[in-house]
């Protein structure tokens, strides 16, 4: 029995894909105007995310579709918080706070990792997917722009576990394919990644008045129309 799992997210989420892209501040991201403290800030709110997924997904390990996609070196925790160490310093944890978008991305993981477990796939899914795929472009753009050395202050991006990401990703397709789910869960977990790229997408967009208000509304204008 094959769930088709990973094919049907891939179609089912392509809408939201397209949209995530086309938020502004990613957008700007994109197109290499990128401010130092606004991807501090957009780091420091990833960390909240990614702390608390896979947090829970450490506690569901026990979880049969859980334990089929556990991959612990796509964690992004550590690197983060040596990132948040490069932007903030030693008392990085006293500097930074969840915006209040980001809290509620937290509040659903946590909800979801109380009372249905499975569901989490679809936002690792929709995060780890994302960061192997659009991560690396984004990290040269970052490196580039805010003239950073190496790794330092782009670690997110950098998945030193994973040197042939291709190949990772198509074992993490072909492990979501062959996990045991009817249809009716399939479609729930298509449903959820979909809803944590719009609980991403608020995340990100709460970033944009701070980019606005460094780069100025006419620039922010010309670069997202």
């Amino acid at each position: 029995m094959s769930s088709n799992l990973a094919v049907k997210l891939r179609s089912g989420t392509e809408k939201a894909h397209t949209a995530a892209e086309n938020v502004g501040f990613m957008k700007c991201f994109l197109k290499g105007v990128v401010d130092r403290d606004c991807f501090a800030k957009f780091l420091s709110n990833l960390y909240f995310v990614y702390s608390e997924l896979e947090a829970a997904i450490v506690t569901n390990v026990n979880n049969q579709a859980i334990a089929a996609v556990y991959f612990p070196e796509l964690n992004r925790q550590a690197a983060l918080e040596k990132d948040m160490m490069f932007y903030y310093g030693k008392q990085w944890r006293k500097q930074i706070a969840p915006a209040t978008a980001t809290q509620t991305f937290v509040a659903r993981i946590r909800e979801l990792s109380a009372t249905e477990p499975t569901l989490l796939l679809g936002h690792a899914y929709t995060r780890y997917m994302g960061d192997l795929s659009g991560g690396q472009m984004l990290q040269k753009i970052a490196q580039s722009t805010l003239q950073l050395s190496g790794y330092e202050g782009t670690n997110f991006y950098n998945f030193d576990q994973i040197p042939d990401k291709t190949a990772f990703k198509h074992k993490y397709r072909q492990a979501l394919d062959a996990l045991p789910i009817d249809d009716a869960t399939s479609d729930r977990i298509v449903a959820e990644a979909n809803n944590a790229f719009h609980l991403n997408m608020q995340m990100v967009q709460v970033l944009e008045a701070n980019l606005i208000q460094a780069i100025g509304q006419p620039l922010f204008n010309s670069l997202t129309n």
